[in-house]
């Protein structure tokens, strides 16, 4: 159970949130009140309050920072995309929760016959969803854009993608200290600030030593937060000034090692393929694989509710190579069968939650299935109505980057934006193996859609005129910047 002082974190951050605004510019306000409140906050401690969702480490930054620039600051704030397509996928992503909780009224009974006898006896039950519910869901779902909708206009300019690649690389060097520790002594720093550890410790062992997890959900989190933490640092390193590019250097091959030591073989592969990638290939070209990534991880799940992947063929393949990761990954497809031959007996709005999407034993309803892939969960719980909303918003902005790209070959690019969107790009790749959406996520998404609004300046919200005069994009010089330390 959680302490004290977990509750007191998660209370203290909203004045933590104002604090920043008093005294840091808004970009750099906003990304770490979400990003600082994921890294140190406590995993699943959360206040229960009546009628709306739990409030915890993920709901109370996002809040915090919605009532401070509405209220607090000289802002306006806009929270509506300017094109149709977002603007429809915000309103789906929010109100598809109505359906879906209007179907599932009924609750799941788990009864059994004992000793012949012919009465039914009730071992347990899962509630359905009431009219009542419809409120708390739709502020969950609005709660959880925020960070989407927020980035979109404020972290959209060249000031705002810095800011997200340098939070990026200073809280991966930052929290490599405390998961250094987690590794030589064992996954303890959950326990020892907040009282509890947060998941499976038999899942921190791993090659005859422990990955870290820290405050994160898992240690395959981490892991991936460390690979964007490397990649943000190749970008940075990419424009700084020649005098200082050593230094930078030095910082993504400490972060490339902290990633080794994650032990993490998906994050490892990204890491090492992608961060040379962001410091040697043109700009054009990161995006487009960035762009490639959007289209696999929106098309896989179709691809998958068809059948027509050959998961037999792939896990094959990989045992040539490794059979453990082979075992690991047949057990995945396996999970993702079952899960799917449940979502689809309510395809379109799902089974809401309450783990009501989830294979159990009927008789005394144990788990017999593991959800591991955000799109799986989404699919179970909301339907293709909720797959997508949610997928669709993520990968949207990145499919119109790219679109933009190969439309306007010679147009003038940001130095940061194709790293951003090749980490949103390797983010949505990692969900079709682990629920690793975040906050951070929804930052980058946003932020990207609202740079992709300024390259079109008819969506724009700054009026026609006032963008007469005015550089669609300019490039910083390195010597501008200057080191990024």
């Amino acid at each position: 159970m959680p302490n004290a002082i977990a509750y007191l974190m998660l209370l203290i951050w909203p004045f933590a949130c104002l604090v920043l605004f008093r005294t840091q510019a808004v970009e750099r306000a906003i990304v770490w009140s979400i990003l600082a409140g994921y890294l140190l906050l406590p995993p699943l401690a959360e206040f229960n309050l009546p009628l709306v969702p739990g409030m915890d480490k993920v709901s109370i930054p996002n809040l915090s920072v919605l009532f401070i620039l509405m209220f607090a600051t000289v802002h306006q704030v806009r929270l509506v995309p300017e094109g149709r397509a977002a603007r429809a996928l915000v309103f789906l992503f929010v109100f598809s929760a109505i359906p879906t909780v209007l179907t599932n009224r009924e609750p799941i009974l788990f009864e059994v016959l004992r000793d012949a006898d012919p009465i039914l006896f009730l071992i347990d039950a899962l509630p359905g969803q009431s009219v009542r519910d419809i409120g708390s869901v739709l502020i969950g779902q609005v709660l959880t854009i925020v960070p989407f909708l927020v980035a979109r206009q404020f972290l959209s300019s060249e000031v705002g993608l810095r800011e997200l690649l340098l939070a990026l690389m200073v809280g991966a060097i930052a929290y490599s200290v405390p998961s250094f520790v987690e590794i030589l002594v064992s996954p303890q720093m959950n326990i020892w600030v907040y009282g509890f550890f947060q998941h499976s410790f038999e899942q921190t062992i791993r090659a005859g030593g422990y990955r870290p997890i820290v405050f994160l959900p898992h240690g395959l989190w981490l892991a991936l937060f460390v690979c964007t933490g490397a990649m943000a640092a190749a970008a940075l390193a990419r424009i700084t000034s020649s005098l200082d590019r050593w230094k930078a250097v030095l910082w993504i091959l400490y972060l490339l090692l902290f990633l080794l030591a994650c032990k993490s073989a998906a994050s490892i592969a990204y890491g090492l393929l992608l961060v040379p990638a962001i410091y040697f290939m043109p700009r054009r070209w990161l995006i487009l694989i960035a762009t490639l990534f959007a289209m696999i991880a929106v098309t896989y799940p179709m691809l998958r509710n068809l059948g027509v992947v050959p998961t037999d063929a792939i896990v094959a393949k990989v045992a040539e190579a490794n059979p453990n990761r082979a075992q690991s990954l047949g057990y995945r497809f396996d999970n993702e069968e079952q899960l799917l031959t449940r979502a689809a007996q309510k395809p379109a709005f799902g089974w809401s939650g309450w783990g009501r999407s989830l294979v159990r034993d009927s008789e005394d309803g144990e788990i017999l299935t593991i959800p591991d892939g955000r799109w799986i969960i989404v699919f179970g719980s909301f339907g293709w109505l909720g797959y997508i909303a949610e997928f669709g918003l993520l990968a949207l902005p990145l499919l119109l980057l790219g679109c933009h790209v190969m439309r306007h070959r010679n147009v003038e690019l940001s130095p940061y934006i194709g790293a951003v969107a090749l980490i949103l790009g390797v983010t949505l790749m990692d969900m079709l193996l682990n629920a690793t959406l975040t906050p951070f996520t929804w930052l980058t998404a946003g932020a990207i859609l609202g740079h992709v609004e300024k390259l079109n300046p008819r969506r724009a919200f700054v009026p026609r005129h006032a963008l007469k005069n005015t550089p669609v994009m300019t490039r910083e010089k390195p010597t501008e910047r200057g080191s990024m330390l």
